[in-house]
């Protein structure tokens, strides 16, 4: 009888493995990309620049290495800089070969769909001539007409950029589709987010435009809502009753770099609030949709943006710290102070690091504080997500162990490692009780040996496919903007800005006074 008992039982577990085995199966061959493509072509605007060559080409030769593409489809640079094709060519094949080795076999094909056309951005007929070239294109190659239009220029140019494919013709959609992909930052402040959407929409209709936010691709940051809303161990206790505070943070180490010109207009408020930190807010705190469907998760995303509670202008400095580093030593090596970097004012009062407690009004989330921290030239570059549980109730271990027990912890890893961490406490092996804390991880590669996509070329596969998932809608880049402009104002007007501005040491974690927001203490 135990004989047949236990094979019964490996039969069961053999065909659980093997189970196991096709589902993993099925999911690496059935993820990188949902349906077919229609033949299209990539029209980069800004071609000759530094996102061009260090983001758009690679994302577009891993596709193309991994088969990830349309057939036929074409990518057609344009920028003031004047080149012929087989320079483009050669630029680009420069660029890849810094970071990886390049087939020449599989860089030869590649190449085949790459060209170039000079352009001013803003002489009506350089739009007028690349409208009758890509239409020669479209008959010589069958692209049916689709393009897409990726604005890989500074922001101040959008508008120029989208009136002039306008009035050339080329949003319009009478052969194939048209759309349009705007780079972050949507306007410097809820004013001119406005501003630019009107002139978005003189020629494009919202679902040609694709307003881009390339934190929101990265497969971890999507799996927050896999997380919650397909596993219901997590989503009954996401909400007030048992979470004590929420941490979200995304740390670099890198300075200001070759983007001083941008960043003394920008700061890390405008930089990374308004887009990055608010789509993780979103993610981590926003009701679920009836429908994992673009605009249901969109309609949630708006409506927690909604519940936010008006920030307290009026006194700032129990609820916001903003720093700017100083000289320090990163990796060893030392670096310059902000104010010491090459296109910054010596007296520059641009802030890089920002931490700022916010709540929100509703049901969910009355009362918990959320603290939103990003910086540069930190200690590490990371990029999380902390939910920090409440304390147990009643401790009947306090006569053995003392009042002190440690809350659960759940952490969402994003960067560098992409992971789940759950801590927990646990008895130490031993007659004596003593508790320790543990973690359950779970790596999220772990088991997938597929290809991965990063976020680039998923959202450029996305905006093929017409799929607005993963893009901002204009009530959100306004409710956000309606959010952080009453603060950027105050912080950007009141007389004590030099005062509000704290020094903090690169490579270490930021001004020490974020320890006093999470306490209540003002931070100047």
């Amino acid at each position: 009888m135990m004989n047949d008992f236990m094979e019964k039982e490996n039969q069961v577990a053999e065909t659980v493995i093997e189970g196991v085995a096709e589902d993993l199966k099925r999911t690496q061959g059935g993820c990188i990309m949902d349906g077919t493509i229609e033949p299209c072509t990539l029209v980069i605007i800004g071609a000759s620049g530094d996102l061009t060559a260090r983001k758009l080409v690679p994302s577009l030769f891993n596709l193309h290495r991994n088969k990830g593409l349309p057939d036929p489809f074409l990518i057609v640079g344009c920028g003031r800089t004047k080149m012929g094709d087989e320079a483009f060519r050669e630029s680009m094949k420069d660029a890849l070969a810094q970071n990886a080795r390049i087939d020449q076999e599989t860089w030869g094909a590649f190449a085949e769909a790459l060209f170039y056309r000079p352009i001013q951005y803003d002489d009506p007929s350089s739009y007028v001539d690349l409208a009758e070239y890509l239409r020669s294109l479209d008959r010589e190659y069958g692209t049916k007409g689709n393009r897409i239009f990726y604005l890989a220029i500074p922001p101040g140019l959008y508008e120029t950029t989208a009136r002039m494919l306008g009035r050339a013709g080329l949003s319009e959609e009478r052969e194939g589709w048209s759309r349009i992909v705007v780079e972050k930052p949507f306007g410097r402040d809820l004013k001119t987010a406005i501003a630019l959407d009107s002139v978005l929409d003189e020629h494009f209709e919202e679902h040609q435009i694709f307003r881009i936010d390339h934190y929101l691709a990265k497969e971890t940051v999507q799996n927050i809502l896999m997380l919650r809303f397909a596993n219901a161990i997590f989503e009954p206790l996401w909400n007030r009753q048992y979470i004590d505070h929420v941490s979200i943070m995304a740390s670099e180490t890198l300075g200001v770099e070759r983007r001083a010109g941008y960043y003394e207009k920008t700061g890390v408020l405008r930089d990374m609030f308004q887009n990055h930190m608010m789509q993780l807010l979103a993610l981590t705190a926003m009701e679920p949709p009836s429908l994992f469907e673009a605009d249901r998760v969109r309609d949630e995303k708006a409506k927690l943006y909604r519940s936010l509670r008006p920030f307290p202008t009026e006194s700032l400095q129990e609820y916001l710290v903003l720093g700017q580093y100083g000289s320090g030593r990163i990796g060893g090596k030392a670096v310059p102070a902000y104010r010491e970097e090459q296109n910054v004012s010596p007296d520059s009062l641009t802030p890089t690091f920002a931490m700022m407690k916010i709540f929100m009004d509703n049901w969910r989330w009355q009362g918990v504080p959320f603290y939103l921290s990003s910086g540069k030239r930190l200690a590490e570059k990371r990029t999380e997500i902390l939910i920090q549980f409440k304390e147990i109730p009643h401790s009947m271990f306090r006569e053995v162990l003392g009042e002190d027990i440690r809350a659960n912890r759940l952490t969402l890893g994003i960067y560098p490692e992409e992971k789940i961490t759950l801590t927990f406490q646990t008895k130490n092996p031993g007659a004596k009780v003593c508790l320790r804390s543990v973690t359950m991880d779970f790596h999220y590669h772990q088991g997938y040996e597929g290809p991965a996509l990063d976020a680039y070329e998923k959202v450029l596969l996305d905006v093929m496919m017409g799929d607005h998932m993963l893009f901002w809608r204009q009530d959100g880049v306004e409710l956000c903007w309606s959010f952080l402009t009453p603060i950027l104002e105050e912080c950007e007007t009141c007389g004590n800005r030099e005062q509000m501005l704290l020094t903090y040491e690169a490579g270490s974690r930021g001004p020490e006074a974020v320890e006093n927001l999470r306490h209540g203490i003002p931070t100047f």
